[in-house]
C-alpha cells in the first residue's frame, strides 16, 4: 500500500516504523529488569570482577571537559574491530570531542574543515554533502556503524567523536561508500558521570544552547541524556534557523558479560533554504555578502528525525565478542526552494525559478558483527564475521513552483540583480518530469574479515563481503515498476609492514558499488534497470607514525577509478553503454596530537587531481576536472596553554580554485580562512572567524 506524502509537510502522516520501534522499547524495558533481577546476585560494581570471574563493564566513552582529554584518538569503531589506527591499512581522520568542543563545532561542515582530502559542498541549502577524494555525497554517513542517508543537516549535540573512513569501503558497509563515508560515534550512558551544559551567543543572533548529563544509576545500570535548542539569524538577509534535539540513553549490565544500550532521538531541523549566489562571465557574481537571491518566505526546508536504537553486546570470554545493534528510524524531510539561475549577458538581471521535494524514509537496520582471535602457531588471526538485515520504504514527490500571478504556466521570472528578492505568489505543482515515486529496498549481507599477524612486523588484512540488495520502485504518475536485483562481492585487501612498533607502511586495494537506483533509491528506471552498478575501485599506500604517547602522522597516495558510468551509446541513441567514468588521484598528510604538554594540533595538506576520462554528455567531456576539488587544501588549527588557567587557539585553512561542475564553466575562487578563541579555565570560550 502507498503511504501518502502530502504537499504539506505538516500534514503528512507519520510512518509505522517508528510505532515497531516503541514496541520494541516496551518489550526490552519489559525483559531487561526481568534479565537484572535473575542475575543480580552476581551483580558487581561497574568494570568489577565477581568470584574471580571478569563482570562485563557498561560501555566507556570519553567525558568531555576532562584535561585530558585530547585530540589524538588511537582506535575508533568504524572498522568494527578493537584495532590500533596503526594497524588499520586506511587512511582515516578522527574528529574527537575535544577538538569540536575547542573549535565550537556545531555542524557536519565545520567537522570537516580540518580533515584532509575531505570538503563539503552546499547542499542546495538542504543536506550535507561531502565530497571525498572527488566524490559528492548525500548518503555515506553511519551512526554508531549503522546506516543514516537521508538528505538532511545533521547536528553534533549528542556526538562524541566523528570518524571520516577515505577511500571505498563496502567490504565493511555495503553499497555506496564510493570515496569515503563519514560515521557519527554517539554519546551514550556508560556509568561515568557527566555535567555540562553550553551556551552559545554570537552574531547575527547565533543563539545555541546544549546540555549533556550522565549518571550511574546503581552498578549496573547508568542513563545519559544529551539536548540541543538554537534560534539563530545569520549574516545572508531572510535566513533563519531553528532546531532542537533530545537523546536519552539507558545502559543495562543484564548479565555478567552482557551490555545493553538502549536509545531514543527526536531531531527537528527548520530553516530556510539558502542557494547561495549565481554566477556571472565564469565567476561567482559580485555582490554584498548579505544578498539573498530568490523569496527566503517561500523557501522552508524542515527535517524531523525519529530514531531508535539497541545495542546490544555480549563477551564469551577469550576475546571472543558478539555486538549486535538494532535501529529504526523515520525520516521527514521537505524542502521548498525559489532559487537564481543564470545571469543574463549584462549582467543586470537573473533569473529565478523555484520548486519543492518531499521526502519519507522508515528504516529498520539489523547489525551483528562477531569477532575472535584464532591462535595458529606462527599466525595470529582476528577475525570478524558479519552479517546486516535491512528494509527501508521511501516516499518522494517533486512538484515545480509557477508564478501564478503572472500566468498558470510561467515556471521563471527575471528580477533585477539589484534587487533579486521576490515576493510574487506561487502555486506548487508537478509538472510532465516531476518524480512522484516510492521504492522498497531490502538487502541481506555477509561478510568476513581476517587481520593476520604473521610476524609483529607484517601484517595482513583480508575481507570479503556478499550483498543481495533488492530494489521494486514504482511510479505513481504512470503506475509503472522497475526492480533491480544487485548480488556484488566486494574485497578488500591490505598488507601492513611495521619497522618499527610505532611506524607502519601499509597498502590497500579495496571495492564499492553504486546500485542504479543511486544513493537515495529514486533513480531506477526502464532504461537502467538491467545495468551493473557503477563501481569505485581504490588503490592505497601510505605511512603511519605514533610519534609519542600523544602525536601522531599520517601520510597516504592514492588513486580512485569510478568505471561502470552509463551514458547513451552515440552509434545507438536507444541504448545505454557502460564506461570508465572519472579517476581522483592524490597524497594526503596528516598530523594529530600534542607537540608539546601545552600545545595540541590539528592539521593536514591535501593535493588532488580528479579528471573525465571519457565523454559522459554534451556538457562533460573527457579531460574535465571533477566538480568542487581544489588542487590544493591545507589546514592547521593549535591550542596553546598559557598557563593553568589561560590557552588560546589559532587555526588557518586554505582552498585553491576549483569548479563549481563538471562543464568547467564556472570557477570557484581559493579562499584562506583564520580562526580564533581564547579558553579560560571554566571552559569559557570566545571564538572568532
Amino acid at each position: 500500500m502507498r503511504r501518502t506524502v502530502s504537499r504539506f509537510p505538516q500534514f503528512r502522516p507519520r510512518a509505522s516504523a517508528m510505532r515497531i520501534a516503541l514496541l520494541q522499547a516496551g518489550l526490552l524495558f519489559a525483559i531487561a529488569p526481568l534479565a537484572y533481577a535473575v542475575d543480580q546476585h552476581e551483580a558487581s560494581p561497574i568494570g568489577g570482577k565477581q568470584g574471580g570471574k571478569r563482570v562485563a563493564s557498561l560501555p566507556k566513552t570519553v567525558v568531555q571537559g576532562q584535561a585530558d582529554d585530547g585530540y589524538a584518538v588511537r582506535e575508533v569503531s568504524v572498522i568494527k574491530t578493537a584495532t590500533p589506527l596503526i594497524n588499520v591499512a586506511q587512511s582515516i581522520s578522527v574528529v574527537s570531542a575535544a577538538l569540536m568542543r575547542d573549535t565550537a563545532t556545531q555542524n557536519m561542515a565545520d567537522v570537516v574543515r580540518y580533515v584532509p582530502g575531505v570538503g563539503i559542498a552546499q547542499g542546495e541549502g538542504n543536506r550535507d554533502t561531502p565530497i571525498f577524494r572527488g566524490s559528492a555525497s548525500t548518503a555515506d554517513f553511519f551512526v554508531d556503524g549503522i546506516r543514516d542517508d537521508v538528505q538532511y543537516f545533521r547536528d553534533i549535540y549528542n556526538i562524541e567523536r566523528v570518524e571520516a573512513l577515505k577511500g571505498p569501503n563496502a567490504m565493511l558497509f555495503g553499497r555506496g561508500g564510493s570515496g569515503g563515508l563519514i560515521n557519527r560515534v554517539s554519546k551514550q550512558a556508560d556509568g561515568s558521570s557527566v555535567r555540562e551544559a553550553s551556551l552559545l551567543l554570537g552574531s547575527w543572533d547565533n543563539r545555541r544552547a546544549t546540555v549533556d548529563f550522565g549518571q550511574a544509576i546503581n552498578d549496573t545500570a547508568a542513563f545519559r541524556v544529551a539536548g540541543l535548542v538554537e534560534n539563530s539569524a545569520s549574516y545572508r538577509d531572510g535566513f533563519s534557523l531553528e532546531r532542537w534535539g533530545l537523546n536519552p540513553t539507558l545502559a543495562l549490565n543484564v548479565s555478567d558479560l552482557t551490555t545493553v544500550v538502549v536509545g531514543y532521538e527526536h531531531f527537528h531541523d527548520e530553516r530556510i533554504a539558502d542557494r547561495g549566489v549565481p554566477s556571472y562571465l565564469g565567476r561567482p557574481l559580485q555582490t554584498d555578502p548579505s544578498t539573498f537571491f530568490g523569496n527566503p518566505a517561500q523557501s522552508p526546508t524542515n527535517t524531523t528525525v525519529d530514531a531508535f536504537q539497541v545495542t546490544l553486546t555480549h563477551e564469551f570470554g577469550d576475546g571472543v565478542a558478539l555486538h549486535n545493534q538494532t535501529r529504526v528510524a523515520d525520516y521527514d524531510k521537505f524542502y521548498q526552494n525559489v532559487f537564481p539561475g543564470p545571469v543574463n549577458s549584462a549582467g543586470t538581471m537573473v533569473r529565478l525559478t523555484g520548486y519543492s521535494n518531499a521526502t519519507q524514509r522508515s528504516n529498520l537496520i539489523n547489525q551483528t558483527n562477531l569477532n575472535f582471535r584464532i591462535d595458529g602457531g606462527s599466525l595470529q588471526h582476528d577475525l570478524l564475521v558479519g552479517a546486516e538485515i535491512g528494509r527501508q520504504e521511501t516516499d518522494n514527490l517533486r512538484q515545480t513552483g509557477y508564478f501564478s500571478s503572472i500566468s498558470s504556466s510561467t515556471t521563471s521570472i527575471e528580477v533585477p540583480v539589484s534587487a533579486p528578492i521576490t515576493t510574487l505568489p506561487m502555486t506548487w505543482a508537478q509538472s510532465a518530469t516531476d518524480a512522484d515515486n516510492s521504492s522498497t529496498a531490502e538487502f541481506a549481507s555477509l561478510y568476513v574479515q581476517d587481520q593476520i599477524e604473521f610476524t609483529p612486523q607484517l601484517l595482513a588484512v583480508l575481507g570479503l563481503r556478499y550483498d543481495h540488495l533488492q530494489i521494486d520502485v514504482r511510479n505513481h504518475r504512470n503506475g509503472s515498476e522497475f526492480s533491480a536485483t544487485d548480488t556484488p562481492l566486494s574485497p578488500r585487501a591490505g598488507l601492513i609492514y611495521k619497522p618499527l612498533e610505532t611506524v607502519s607502511i601499509y597498502a590497500n586495494y579495496s571495492l564499492a558499488y553504486q546500485p542504479r537506483a543511486g544513493e537515495q533509491l529514486s533513480s531506477l528506471s526502464l532504461s537502467n534497470q538491467a545495468l551493473d552498478p557503477e563501481q569505485f575501485e581504490s588503490f592505497e599506500v601510505g605511512a603511519k607514525w605514533d610519534v609519542n604517547g600523544f602525536l601522531s602522522a599520517t601520510a597516504a597516495l592514492y588513486r580512485l577509478d569510478r568505471s561502470n558510468v552509463a551514458i547513451t551509446d552515440p552509434a545507438d541513441p536507444t541504448r545505454s553503454i557502460l564506461i570508465d567514468g572519472q579517476r581522483t588521484e592524490g597524497f594526503e598528510l596528516g598530523v594529530t596530537g600534542e607537540l608539546t604538554d601545552a600545545w595540541q594540533i590539528v592539521g593536514g595538506y591535501a593535493h588532488q587531481d580528479g579528471e573525465v576520462l571519457r565523454n559522459l554528455s554534451a556538457t562533460t567531456l573527457a579531460g574535465a576536472r571533477l566538480a568542487q576539488l581544489p588542487e590544493h587544501s591545507i589546514s592547521l588549527w593549535n591550542r596553546y596553554s598559557l598557563t593553568s588557567h589561560w590557552s588560546f587557539g589559532i587555526g588557518s585553512i586554505y582552498r585553491s580554485e576549483s569548479f563549481t561542475s563538471t562543464d568547467n564553466l564556472v570557477r570557484l575562487p581559493g579562499y584562506a580562512r583564520f580562526d580564533g578563541a581564547v579558553f579560560s579555565a571554566s571552559t569559557t570560550t570566545f571564538k572568532c572567524s
